[in-house]
């Protein structure tokens, strides 16, 4: 696979380099994101190890929904090797509920998403801020925060599951950065275009 190019970088007020917010999905040809009961077996396997790399060196933390970490928590009890997501970052969950039991790996956040979304960044270290889960990235794309969006389209027809968006949700403007095959599955990689300023 080719490299896939990285955007611009942000800058803190103070100065310093801070990574990108990014949305990343797994989708079927048919734009779903899970199937029905929120099955994501349909991805293991398709993507390459090396892509899995790729991203994961570009990404300084992760902010998951409960919904999320929940299936897969699921997924890596009854198939280990569908989690060998090669990533060492801090790890944050956005949920208003306590996890039962604890996961001392991950830091628990509740509340307003920018908020929670400054925190998980800033642990990021100036790399990129990853967000999984529909109900994280929605809230996201609503409160305009969202730098990019990376999509892995699989070979598959689901026919119903969850959606890429759900009904209702805000129109969202990209710039396509780059459209890539890794073995049988497509990487498209988007900037989402922000609002000028107003004169």
């Amino acid at each position: 696979m080719s490299e896939v190019p990285t955007g611009r970088r942000k800058r803190s007020s103070s100065g310093a380099r801070t990574g990108k917010v990014v949305v990343n999905r797994t989708m079927s040809l048919d734009g779903f994101i899970a199937g029905p009961g929120d099955d994501m077996g349909f991805f293991s396997g398709h993507i390459p190890p090396e892509v899995m790399t790729e991203v994961a060196g570009r990404t300084g933390a992760m902010l998951v929904g409960r919904r999320t970490a929940e299936v897969g928590s699921r997924m890596a009890a009854e198939e280990p090797a569908s989690q060998d997501y090669p990533f060492e970052g801090p790890s944050f969950l956005l949920t208003h509920r306590p996890t039962d039991p604890p996961d001392p790996s991950v830091r628990v956040l509740s509340g307003d998403i920018a908020a929670a979304i400054a925190t998980a960044l800033a642990a990021a270290g100036g790399k990129d801020l990853e967000l999984l889960g529909a109900d994280v990235a929605a809230q996201a794309f609503r409160a305009g925060l969202v730098d990019e969006v990376l999509v892995y389209v699989v070979p598959v027809i689901l026919g119903d599951g969850v959606r890429f968006s759900a009904p209702g949700s805000q129109k969202v403007e990209l710039e396509p950065i780059s459209s890539t095959q890794a073995g049988a599955i497509t990487v498209l990689r988007y900037r989402v275009r922000k609002p000028g300023p107003r004169t």
